[in-house]
Parts: C-alpha cells; structure tokens; sequence
C-alpha cells in the first residue's frame, strides 16, 4: 500500500459537554486546529500520473476546511456531536470518505502535544 497525507489548519472555538464540574474544557475555549488527511491506495491503483491522488483535487477539501470550520464555533458546525477531537476526526472521515475514496485516517490535534485518530477498521480485520 503507498500513503499519501495532508495537513490543513483552522481556528475554531468549542465546548465540551459532560466533563466533570469545573474541567476547564467545559468553557467555551479556542484551538489554531491542525488536521491531516490520510489517503491510502494500492499500487495497481495509482493514476496515470503515479499518484495516490493529485495534491491539487484536495482543493476542494481545503475550501471546505475554510468555509464550514475555520473561526466558527464547532459545536454549531459539527452536526449531533460534542466536538472533541476525536469527534472531529470520526465526522470529517465520514463526510469526506464518499468524496475521497482514498482517505484512510483523519488525524486532529488541538495542542503541539495533542493528537486524535480515526481510521476505521477495514474489512476483514
């Protein structure tokens, strides 16, 4: 398998419900996100030009990130969801792997030192 990966970034305040009493994440607060996408194919399955997928078609991903999450408030944007990282990651997986047939993982981190991946078990697994 070859693996190609892309990393976006986005400003977005959030607030997460059912923490315990006084966790500071229970506030609205913001995050500078980082999220990358993952796209997997086999080698028989490359396009003409020997890509996974050309950067360039990802274009349409990143209008996407600027449009529906940059400087929004992420709990009215990220539908019947408290909008953890881990959340995140599973909703843009599932919105965009119809689009993207490659995408094998989305990761999400809200700090340098934070990190959330979803990458869905694959058939047979």
């Amino acid at each position: 398998m070859l693996t190609i990966s892309k990393e976006f970034h986005f400003s977005a305040s959030h607030q997460l419900d059912r923490l315990p009493e006084g966790h500071p994440c229970a506030r609205m607060h913001g995050h500078n996100y980082i999220l990358v996408i993952e796209l997997t194919s086999a080698p028989d399955e490359l396009t003409d030009a020997g890509f996974v997928r050309d950067y360039r078609d990802l274009a349409e991903f990143k209008d996407w990130i600027d449009s529906a999450l940059d400087h929004r408030h992420l709990n009215d944007c990220v539908p019947g969801r408290n909008p953890s990282a881990e959340q995140i990651a599973m909703w843009v997986h599932e919105t965009w792997s119809p689009r993207i047939p490659e995408l094998s993982a989305v990761r999400v981190s809200e700090t340098p030192k934070t990190w959330a991946e979803y990458r869905p078990v694959s058939e047979g697994s």
